[in-house]
């Protein structure tokens, strides 16, 4: 199956070994893969504080990427919900554009998604001997309904042990601009999730979205925990 991987902004200007896990992971599973530059946003930030002119702009450098792809995967469900379920929106008045954006809509899937419910892969062979604890990210979980997915991974990774958090469906309080505009209420919200998290007595908070990872681990820092944040691909490509 050839893939085309979504870097997606986020992972590509600040968590960049991100990016490489994924490509490991995919790669591990048998996959050939795409990697293309132009594929950097999907115009998610200016799309939510209402720009929707540049986030077409923005968007429009993806519809063309990955047309010789069976699928697309990306490690975030933010950036996978913003392709399946607004993409289209963007387009609306440009019929041409608008069937390039369905087909990849249709074709876009979250990392634990693909695996599970694409490939029927639960098992990558990973070993991590730590206790962690699972972050579900709002989009991953409302808008594209994963929840069991990350889960069923994690489980089969030798030596890890999976602790959950008490509202681990809880938001963790970044929403992207939110965090920007409201502060105080970001950083309120993170520290509860923060409490959550300490509760567990885990080594190190999994999810699936770096914006959210992002959040948890300043607030983690700024509160001098010994908790790490890692995403799900960091712990999937892990053998030790």
């Amino acid at each position: 199956m050839r893939v085309g991987l979504f870097v997606t902004c986020l992972v590509d200007q600040l968590f960049p070994r991100v990016g490489a896990r994924t490509l490991q992971l995919l790669r591990l599973v048998g996959l050939e893969v795409v990697v293309d530059p132009r594929g950097v946003c999907c115009g998610q930030p200016a799309f939510n504080t209402g720009f929707t002119a540049e986030a077409r702009r923005v968007a429009r450098g993806l519809l063309d990427c990955w047309d010789d792809c069976d699928a697309v995967v990306a490690p975030s469900g933010s950036c996978v919900a913003m392709i399946r379920h607004h993409l289209l929106e963007l387009f609306e008045d440009d019929p041409a554009l608008k069937d390039t954006a369905r087909s990849l809509a249709e074709r876009t899937w979250e990392l634990s998604d693909f695996l599970v419910n694409r490939l029927g892969i639960t098992d990558v062979g990973a070993r991590f001997s730590h206790v962690v604890t699972y972050h579900d990210s709002c989009h991953t979980l409302r808008e594209l309904r994963i929840e069991k997915e990350p889960r069923l991974l994690l489980q089969e990774v030798r030596d890890l042990e999976l602790v959950e958090m008490n509202d681990g469906n809880a938001c963790c309080g970044f929403g992207g601009t939110f965090a920007v505009k409201f502060p105080d209420i970001s950083s309120a919200i993170g520290n509860e999730k923060v409490r959550s998290i300490k509760a567990t007595g885990a080594q190190f908070v999994v999810g699936g979205d770096v914006s959210c990872l992002m959040h948890i681990g300043g607030l983690l820092q700024r509160a001098a925990l010994p908790i790490r944040p890692l995403h799900l691909a960091e712990v999937l490509t892990e053998s030790s």
